[in-house]
């Protein structure tokens, strides 16, 4: 069984509103109309219009249509969802008339009760539909700060929503979430009942919040370990010092011992992001030599040079 696509039998947009709909429909209905129209298959296109119509005028099968619409495309094999209950015919529907009523299994797997409505009598009592929600996907930035600590944030969402005429249009919505701290890139947070309503007494479905971790001016991410380069003076380097290393959890002093090098890691223990494990922190060591601009800073070079001789390119 292939999905439908109601609103290309009908030739409208979908965000079409009521009026728009039934101006197509009365259109078509001329058009394919079997005792007037010359049309090859008019009876079959005069079935497939009402049908489309018979989803389109009413909102509550409509925005129940539009749920299932935004996960299939026309002409692909189509399964209805599970606890779709069925809808009963309608009297004064377009079906009533003329004997063309004929509902597709695509419509009677959704809704049900079309034969067995039209044969039962015209004034069966509708059945209440219900249904769940769909659920709803979006990605949030967070930087390493608020990952270290946890946040509270707004974000903004645009809801389709459907009004009184019959039109779909978009609602702006803002929520307030709490960003827990130890968040890494990739993970979700789900916020049940924040995705789009339900239809009749459905649940709302959820909403679920991809992180995605912003890039810091400081700090690079591996896992949860976060890594920072430190500079340090030739002397630093040479002597051993203590320095103040920058992390996500404020400034600490770390001690460099005598003959350090450039590229070697030092290690600041949970210092990373929160979690299990708790990520460290690894600062990595870049000597900068100071420039010489005065004769007097020459020659304190020079006589470094003299008293420390030193190769680095003997072992190339």
């Amino acid at each position: 069984m292939e999905f439908k696509d109601y609103y290309a039998t009908m030739g409208v947009q979908r965000t079409a509103s009521a009026d728009e709909i039934k101006k197509a429909y009365r259109k078509l209905a001329r058009k394919y109309h079997p005792d007037v129209s010359k049309e090859p298959n008019a009876e079959e296109k005069f079935k497939e219009v009402q049908e489309a119509y018979e989803v389109l005028k009413d909102p509550k099968k409509r925005a129940s249509y539009d749920q299932l619409g935004s996960q299939w495309q026309a002409g692909q094999e189509f399964r209805p969802p599970p606890n779709w209950q069925s809808q009963y015919y309608e009297e004064g529907s377009p079906f009533e008339e003329g004997g063309f009523g004929g509902f597709s299994d695509f419509f009677e797997n959704i809704f049900g009760g079309g034969r067995a409505g039209r044969h039962a009598g015209m004034h069966q009592r509708r059945q209440e539909f219900n249904q769940r929600g769909s659920d709803q996907h979006a990605k949030i930035n967070v930087s390493l700060e608020e990952a270290y600590h946890g946040a509270s944030k707004e974000i903004h969402l645009q809801v389709p929503e459907m009004d009184a005429q019959g039109r779909v249009h978009n609602k702006s919505r803002v929520l307030k979430i709490n960003i827990p701290k130890g968040v890494v890139s990739g993970q979700q947070l789900r916020l049940a009942q924040q995705g789009l309503p339900g239809v009749g007494k459905g649940a709302p479905g959820d909403l679920y919040l991809e992180i995605d971790l912003l890039p810091h001016h400081l700090f690079t991410l591996q896992g949860r370990d976060v890594y920072v380069t430190l500079p340090v003076t030739p002397w630093e380097a040479a002597l051993g010092a203590k320095v103040t290393v920058p992390t996500l959890g404020g400034p600490v002093d770390m001690k460099i011992a005598p003959n350090s090098q450039a590229g070697q890691k030092l290690r600041l223990k949970e210092r990373g992001i929160p979690g299990r494990p708790h990520g460290d922190q690894y600062a990595l060591l870049q000597i900068q030599t100071p420039p010489a601009h005065t004769d007097a800073q020459r020659a304190l070079y020079e006589k470094m040079a003299q008293e420390m001789p030193f190769n680095p390119r003997e072992r190339m």
